[in-house]
């Protein structure tokens, strides 16, 4: 077997390698990073010395009245909460005080207006206006077109004032 060649670092040299020193400017690329750490600290600084004095600003001005206005002796504001809590429930039901939630006002308003929709009803009765379910108000409406297409248009008088189809109508019940 043939030996291996033992060579001295001294010997191996290659005079076409060699570092390349214009490839990256490394002292450029230090002091942007020295100059980004001190803008972050600098700006760090500001900010926090920004919110503390608009803490001190607001805080002073939280305890002036809102309004420059005298509030009447006689306004009726409610006890606080004036927030309705949601429904919590004990073993026979609802608790007491809190009766009257969101929830029950929502199911409240909507069985009101699904009557006012489906029930007729005065709207003013001195006027003689009454309220009528969105169908029958719908019926009289296509009565009213059949009737007036019925009619020649020679024998039509002119009406004053044309009704509009609506819920509400001024029809007598």
């Amino acid at each position: 077997m043939a030996d291996h060649a033992h060579y001295q670092d001294e010997d191996i040299v290659n005079p076409e390698t060699r570092h390349e020193e214009s490839d990256v400017n490394t002292r450029a690329l230090l002091w942007s990073v020295v100059i980004f750490v001190i803008f972050a600290v600098l700006t760090y600084f500001v900010v926090y010395l920004q919110f503390h004095a608009y803490a001190r600003h607001f805080r002073h001005e939280a305890s002036q009245p809102l309004t420059m206005m005298t509030r009447p002796s006689d306004a009726s504001v409610p006890a606080t909460p004036r927030l309705q809590p949601f429904p919590t429930k004990n073993q026979g039901g609802l608790m007491p005080p809190y009766a009257v939630t969101p929830v029950t006002d929502m199911t409240e308003m909507r069985s009101a207006q699904d009557k006012m929709l489906s029930e007729p009803g005065w709207v003013d009765q001195k006027k003689g206006i009454v309220r009528l379910p969105i169908d029958v108000a719908k019926q009289l409406t296509v009565q009213r077109l059949d009737a007036a297409a019925a009619v020649p248009a020679a024998a039509q008088p002119v009406p004053a004032a044309v009704p509009h189809a609506s819920a509400e109508t001024g029809v007598k019940p």
